[in-house]
């Protein structure tokens, strides 16, 4: 062990938390890795043991502390991604064939839909625009 310098045991160190850093996706261990890069590069400049641990602590510490609420901000704010039927809400149609009550045909996003209106005593007639308020099975509700 007196052979090899501490620096490249700090590599060394940062490689094996390279490891799960890939294997789990945690960023924690990227962090503590460069923590360990850190603690190399002051091993290289000639600090000891002590000064180098203390590096390798603040900096990964340091990381750990700044980065981490940032990336938890940034996965919260991610917008949902809505597919199937509930895209489909609140987009607008064309009326093909008379809507009512009862029913009627609509085109939206591009296919021929059964449609019926949202109020039983509201019609809309063709080439009319609505809107999708729901889907309930293949009928569109429209308004």
């Amino acid at each position: 062990m007196n052979d090899i310098d501490a620096w490249v045991w700090w590599l060394v160190a940062a490689a094996a938390l390279g490891i799960p850093l890939v294997v789990t996706a945690m960023p924690e261990f990227g962090m503590l890795a460069v923590g360990a890069v850190a603690a190399a590069i002051a091993s290289g400049l000639g600090a000891d043991v002590v000064l180098q641990v203390l590096v390798f602590v603040v900096v990964s510490v340091a990381l750990l502390a700044v980065v981490r609420p940032i990336a938890a901000r940034h996965r919260q704010d991610r917008p949902q991604l809505v597919t199937g039927v509930e895209a489909l809400k609140g987009r607008q149609a064309v009326v093909l064939e008379r809507v009512d009550g009862s029913g009627g045909r609509i085109k939206l996003a591009g296919e021929v839909w059964s449609a019926r209106s949202l109020d039983g005593g509201r019609a809309y007639d063709v080439g009319q625009e609505v809107d999708v308020v729901d889907i309930e099975g293949a009928t569109a509700i429209v308004l």
